[in-house]
């Protein structure tokens, strides 16, 4: 049955007899002696440690077996490092790769930053003679070469933004309906010319045929037929000419020629400034060695982590101490985070006991106390208080009267001297406060 389906009184003769078995062990272990003192019961304890390897993989060696001792970095287990052997081979070869495509791409990048400033010396010796325009008032060498190439750079790209413009201009122009007319005439004649072209070749070539005869005949009469069709488109598109719809497309057009021109100016000479470490071409090889000598560092890199992961294929003990417990053996497949050892401090030994309210004043920091195991009843070790508990225990829900606060309790943990390593972890052991 659930304890809440109980009527409550059961319930409530429940909880007192709860609180009251609770109440009866602990003071079970807590006494006070004819001379004064205060006794408590309590079992050795340690610090253990749970020994789990980073690495998945197969237990290759196991060192150690249950009791042994060990000290500080002792080997433990063994994992089997076979995998990972390979892969530090193929990382290896992978730097190796490396380091040798950065001396071809470093060997490359001197090459082509040698012919550029060779150039570099012809062009500025060129400078040098040559006068600037008059509208200038510097001479052609005056402004360094980064100066100029930004400049050069700005006028380049104000002339795209120019082209741009001028071409969604011209599709604005031949877009509106009024330059429709005009429009499909110079398509016409456009077409008509390229016809023509072509029929003039083949008259050509039949005139010079050696035997021309009904071959002439026939090239002149398709010569004829294009010539009409050009005269007429030309005729169609002259009837349109002095319209404002032809000055509207004509000078739409002439300001595509001119962006264009203009764009292509400016990128030539910002090209022509480009010498030197500034020319594409050892721009494009220093992009290269950038490229190799990060492709090396990340060989390395991965090779570094790779070297990382085998050493953490050997577990080594954190401290000295004791094993406590093996839980794997050789051939069985491990995960990482998974305990296959655990292991004690066993030269520092503690043990905890718990006080009653109206006894913690009498408790303080550094006071020593005696300790008895039943193992050796004729030996008596020293402890000494490490630390008092801030927080009750035990402590009844309610606590009104003396009585209740008589059942409020304080852990109490002392540090057990051992120079002799008799006491074993668990031991049940009496502590008596002086």
């Amino acid at each position: 049955m659930n304890p809440k389906q109980l009527p409550m009184p059961v319930r409530i003769v429940l909880a007192l007899v709860v609180v009251g078995a609770l109440i009866y062990v602990v003071f079970r272990t807590l006494n006070v002696s004819d001379n004064g003192d205060l006794t408590a019961s309590g079992s050795i304890e340690a610090t253990i440690v749970n020994i789990s390897p980073e690495l998945a993989g197969k237990v290759v060696a196991v060192d150690v077996e249950e009791g042994t001792l060990v000290a500080m970095n002792d080997p433990l287990l063994h994992l089997d490092p076979s995998l990972l052997t390979a892969q530090r081979d193929i990382a290896a070869a992978q730097v190796d790769s490396a380091n040798a495509a950065l001396a071809s791409a470093q060997t490359k990048y001197d090459q082509t930053l040698q012919a550029a400033l060779s150039t570099q010396e012809l062009s500025r010796a060129k400078d040098w003679r040559l006068s600037a325009p008059d509208e200038f008032n510097q001479p052609a060498w005056y402004f360094e070469q980064a100066e100029q190439i930004s400049a050069a750079q700005l006028e380049v790209d104000n002339a795209k933004i120019a082209l741009d413009d001028s071409l969604k201009n011209l599709d604005q122009v031949i877009a509106d309906l009024k330059n429709a007319e005009y429009i499909n005439a110079e398509k016409k004649i456009t077409e008509a010319r390229a016809a023509f072209l072509v029929a003039d070749t083949v008259k050509v070539q039949a005139e010079n045929a050696a035997q021309g005869g009904g071959l002439q005949d026939a090239a002149y009469d398709y010569y004829n037929i294009k010539l009409d069709e050009l005269n007429a488109a030309q005729k169609d598109f002259n009837a349109l000419t002095d319209t404002k719809a032809e000055d509207d497309v004509q000078y739409a057009r002439g300001q595509v020629v001119v962006a264009q021109q203009r764009y292509d100016a400016a990128y030539t000479r910002l090209l022509s400034l480009q010498t030197g470490a500034q020319s594409p071409a050892v721009v494009s090889a220093q992009a290269a060695l950038d490229q190799a000598q990060t492709a090396v560092q990340q060989a390395k890199a991965n090779l570094i982590s790779i070297d990382t992961q085998i050493t953490k294929l050997d577990v080594f003990a954190v401290m000295d101490g004791v094993i406590l417990t093996r839980n794997v053996e050789p051939g069985e497949f491990v995960q990482p985070g998974a305990v296959a050892l655990t292991m004690a401090d066993i030269t520092d030994l503690t043990i905890t006991v718990y006080v009653p309210e109206d006894r913690y004043g009498k408790i303080s920091m550094g006071q020593t106390a005696d300790v008895r195991v039943d193992s050796f009843p004729d030996l008596t070790f020293t402890a000494t208080v490490i630390h008092v508990a801030d927080q009750a225990e035990f402590t009844p829900r309610n606590v009104q009267t003396v009585e209740g606060r008589s059942a409020t309790f304080y852990a109490i943990k002392l540090k057990v001297q051992d120079p002799d390593g008799k006491l074993k972890i668990g031991m049940p052991a009496d502590v008596v406060f002086k």
